[in-house]
């Protein structure tokens, strides 16, 4: 295959500064039902087909449901495959390894081989959506993107906004699917929308399909450079043409994105994680790189410049609680770091104890590291359940509290009578964790001392990332460790140091290299939208 790098450095970004285009009123679109099929010719427009199966849900507050929703959750995970005959049935295949990182509601996109690009979405998990074989049968090609989806806080699931999008405008036909939150997307909608642009979705993402339809650059990929370069934020996206995959990395890099190759049929695959090649017999190959825009057609693979940035900021929350620990992010193994994690926390906050306990799952290299490290016995205390739903909502706080019971088990003949350590990726309201020392207590221990594997997140992240606003934040809102101590009602609580995280992983001074907003407040790219800078001055 051939290689080339080439840098896009000419392209005219005034089109989104002072110049502003005229532009025609674009047409809404209301979708079949079952499938897409849009023909190259079609005015811009986005589509999205809604699943048979699983009515539009609700989401309910972190306090009614179980303790994994007090927990940050990533936005979407996203897949592509150019080459192989099978890509669509692949591609859902893939999407079922990347599921932890949307659950409300997956696609598949595929490129036919008339010219059209075919999709079909739905709300809930990939399982439900792709439930019914012929579905998967309708998108046919060698070539296809899928994505899984979790909404923002307080926003009604609608599957208008679940990806891929599909629009057709003046040269063909694309498809997109997106990783990341885009921080200037209101001002750039709100922009679009005055030149006379008609938004479909609630999604960031649309903005994108709109800035390429409106370039005047020429080609596709100049089109799509050019729409980057006024985007601010984080994103990870993989484009669907007739003939070609495209994806691309901003340059700080936020989110992750890996290239690999089906070892059967030389096929090329783009995924938010190592774990989706693994599932579905993919080498991996490399990590995209910050800024960089890879081209895959029958010509080869073609590697271009969006835009360089001296430093990377790539997420670090995706070690601390997001990624899959067999997965390999920012080419380092997750399973790892995170035992190092529970080892440096060790060192910073040993305590006598008899067990020590993980909360499951993403406790668990943790609490290993950490027990380990302090030769004390490293055991299962807590049981989870995986087959409760987020069903459980009741009105009375007596019947809320039992949520926690009806996902995390206590082994009592391991607690009762001991002193217990036990250890979590990170507390962010903090509502939950005291109903797990709660719950520990009442299995017989003597003692329970809280251990947290991060730093105290004290801000909330604009970057692709769900969480509470400031205000909400038990770290933010205390004025010392000692509060949240008391809030949980545990015998000790300590925390991660910022200092050990950044030694861990790598980071250079002052956390070069990555994103730890969330814990220093040191935003990268500072939010420009109205809705984000009121919430860092506290509004």
């Amino acid at each position: 295959m051939a290689l080339s790098r080439l840098a896009f450095t000419s392209i005219d970004t005034s089109l989104f500064s002072t110049r502003k285009p005229s532009l025609l009123p674009l047409p809404s679109y209301s979708p079949p039902p079952v499938r897409t099929t849009i023909p190259p010719t079609r005015p811009l427009s986005i589509t999205t087909v809604r699943s048979s199966q699983n009515p539009y849900l609700t989401i309910s507050d972190a306090d009614d449901a179980s303790f994994d929703d007090e927990k940050p959750r990533e936005e979407c995970g996203v897949v592509g495959i150019f080459g192989d005959p099978d890509a669509a049935r692949l591609c859902s295949i893939a999407l079922h390894a990347l599921q932890h990182r949307g659950q409300e509601g997956a696609g598949v996109a595929s490129a036919a081989p008339d010219g059209t690009i075919l999709s079909v979405t739905g709300l809930g998990l990939v399982s439900e959506v792709f439930s019914d074989p012929s579905r998967l049968e309708s998108l046919p090609g060698s070539s296809a993107i899928g994505h899984v989806r979790y909404s923002t806080a307080g926003a009604a699931s609608s599957v208008h906004n679940v990806q891929p999008f599909v629009a057709g405008y003046r040269f063909g036909t694309v498809a997109v699917a997106h990783n990341g939150n885009l921080v200037n997307y209101a001002s750039l909608r709100t922009y679009l929308e005055e030149m006379g642009s008609i938004f479909n979705t609630s999604s960031d993402t649309e903005v994108v399909l709109h800035l390429i339809a409106v370039s005047k650059s020429r080609p596709f990929e100049s089109r799509l450079i050019e729409a980057c370069l006024a985007l601010e934020g984080a994103y990870s996206m993989v484009f669907l043409k007739e003939d070609k995959l495209v994806a691309v990395r901003d340059p700080f890099g936020f989110r992750p994105l890996v290239m690999g190759r089906i070892r059967a049929s030389g096929a090329t695959v783009f995924a938010s994680e190592t774990c989706a090649l693994d599932l579905i017999g993919a080498d991996y190959v490399e990590e995209v790189a910050p800024g960089e825009v890879i081209v895959v057609d029958k010509t080869g693979i073609n590697k271009s410049c969006l835009a360089s940035h001296p430093v990377r900021r790539a997420c670090v929350f995706e070690h601390v609680y997001f990624a899959l620990p067999h997965s390999l992010v920012y080419g380092m193994p997750v399973h790892e770091s995170r035992r190092l994690f529970g080892a440096a926390l060790a060192e910073e906050a040993p305590v006598d104890c008899d067990v020590v306990i993980p909360v499951p799952d993403s406790g668990f290299f943790a609490a290993q590291g950490y027990a380990e490290k302090l030769g004390v016995d490293f055991r299962q205390g807590l049981i989870r359940s995986h087959y409760v739903g987020r069903t459980f909502i009741q009105p009375t706080q007596a019947i809320r509290d039992l949520g926690v019971r009806l996902k995390l088990a206590p082994v009592r003949r391991l607690l009762e009578g001991k002193r217990i350590v036990v250890v979590d990726d990170s507390i962010v309201r903090g509502t939950t964790s005291s109903k797990i020392v709660r719950l520990i207590r009442e299995a017989g221990a003597t003692e329970v001392h809280m251990r947290i594997a991060c730093p105290p997140i004290l801000g909330s992240c604009y970057y692709g990332v769900d969480t509470p606003s400031s205000g909400e934040l038990i770290s933010n809102r205390m004025s010392d460790v000692e509060g949240v101590r008391e809030y949980i009602g545990s015998d000790s609580l300590a925390f991660l140091s910022l200092e050990s995280l950044r030694r861990v992983m790598g980071a250079g001074k002052d956390g070069a290299g990555f994103c730890d907003a969330c814990f220093s407040r040191n935003y990268p790219v500072p939010p420009r939208d109205e809705v984000y800078k009121k919430e860092e001055e506290g509004g």
